[in-house]
């Protein structure tokens, strides 16, 4: 008997003995800071595809995916799809200067790639030549994103381009004017493309402008939605087309006297308060609703949040500290799945893993790039608030968890 209370006794010293050393442990784990999280997620997806393109191998590596309801289209839309998309994202972090830390190592490789990569694609000798009529409407969508990386970091894009590039760029996306856009949000695919023009000093189309803005005004429908055409769809192309593509239109046409139907600020207004709403959809656990159609764009679904961060100002209700919380969450989880990637590191089919079935049949695998939108706030230094602030809970941890959380009403804002 004595010898069992010794024992006892020694294994719960033992015990007693390892409880603070563990929690010791616990203390001095630390979690990556967020920017690191984003600028490995963000490096990790944009190599393969620039790394590639810059030596004129990305069309030769790129092995495509489609849709299993592919509808026949000309398959050579993948290549100008992931570059980009991509670029679209990625541009205003590859614009910060060289600071000589690992994550500018980082976006120096991935800004010396771009460039290069840009070259490639309009180069009529190079493997990764993109093509811009194809008897297919699609390139007129990523044209849109094309030249909306230029736009969003024209000293890191357009500006480093030698004038032959430029031309060719200029001539390609003016045979895109025989394309006639679909009576959707893909009018706006035209007004960035013209805004582009008005942007750089290029002959520009202003009815096409004029027009296109005119009926998204009128597809606003209120609370921050807009509608997708005539009828209302509940997807996210509110994020990965309307609402960004309305501002930065509206934006240079105010940089230039050109008259719009809708302000910059009200444009922007709107966009914040679907901000407001997209916040609360991210769930205490970093999820969100697999709503809609297109769902594969995985984090471009956040688009506008990354937007507003980035360049044009949260709205009042939302922190720094919280959006970038939430945005962080719903990285993590939906790329901790299996199956995002192929082996050789491009993304693969699906919205959390490998999904192909989710596939819409306009979609592939360069489709999937639209994730790289919710990149932006990169593009701030690391002291600028989104990142400097103390991470916060976002609005759903606070209101599932008992604390007070802001109140919520509809907002006209038609005028």
């Amino acid at each position: 008997m004595k010898r069992q209370i010794k024992l006892f006794v020694a294994v719960l010293i033992a015990v007693m003995m390892a409880v603070p050393t563990m929690a010791a442990k616990k203390k001095t784990t630390t979690q990556e800071p967020d920017r690191k999280v984003w600028a490995d997620l963000c490096y990790k997806i944009a190599r393969p595809v620039l790394e590639n393109m810059s030596k004129g191998n990305f069309q030769k590596d790129f092995t495509l995916e489609l849709s299993p309801k592919w509808d026949g289209r000309d398959t050579r839309v993948a290549y100008l799809e992931a570059f980009a998309r991509l670029m679209a994202g990625i541009s205003p972090w590859i614009a910060l200067p060289d600071d000589g830390t690992p994550e500018g190592a980082q976006r120096k490789q991935l800004h010396t790639w771009a460039i290069q990569a840009y070259k490639n694609a309009v180069d009529p000798n190079n493997p990764d030549h993109i093509t811009w009529l194809c008897n297919v409407a699609q390139p007129l969508c990523d044209a849109s994103y094309l030249v909306e990386s230029f736009m969003r970091a024209p000293e890191a894009t357009w500006d480093q381009l030698d004038n032959v590039t430029k031309q060719r760029y200029i001539d390609g996306l003016k045979s895109l004017r025989t394309i006639s856009p679909a009576y959707n949000n893909w009018l706006l695919f035209r007004c960035m493309v013209e805004a582009f023009f008005m942007s750089i000093g290029e002959e520009y189309d202003g009815y096409v402008m004029t027009v296109g803005l005119r009926k998204m005004s009128e597809w606003y429908l209120s609370d921050g939605w807009y509608s997708d055409g005539p009828e209302f769809a509940m997807d996210y192309y509110n994020a990965y087309v309307m609402h960004p593509m309305m501002v930065e239109v509206v934006e240079i046409c105010k940089k230039h006297n050109f008259p719009t139907p809708v302000s910059l600020d009200l444009a922007v207004k709107r966009m914040n308060r679907y901000n407001e709403i997209i916040e609360r959809f991210i769930s205490p656990e970093g999820a969100y609703p697999a709503v809609g159609r297109s769902v594969i764009y995985r984090m471009g679904a956040f688009q506008t949040l990354a937007m507003s961060a980035w360049k044009y100002g949260l709205p009042e209700s939302l922190s720094n500290g919280g959006v970038r919380s939430a945005l962080t969450a719903v990285m993590k989880r939906m790329f901790a799945v299996d199956g995002n990637f192929t082996d050789k590191g491009y993304l693969q089919l699906g919205f959390a893993g490998h999904q192909p079935g989710l596939a819409n049949y306009y979609s592939n695998n360069g489709s999937l790039y639209m994730t790289s939108l919710v990149f932006m706030p990169l593009g701030l230094p690391a002291t600028h608030p989104f990142w400097s602030a103390p991470a916060e809970q976002w609005t759903s941890q606070k209101a599932w968890s008992g604390q007070p959380f802001r109140e919520d009403y509809h907002t006209s804002l038609r005028k």
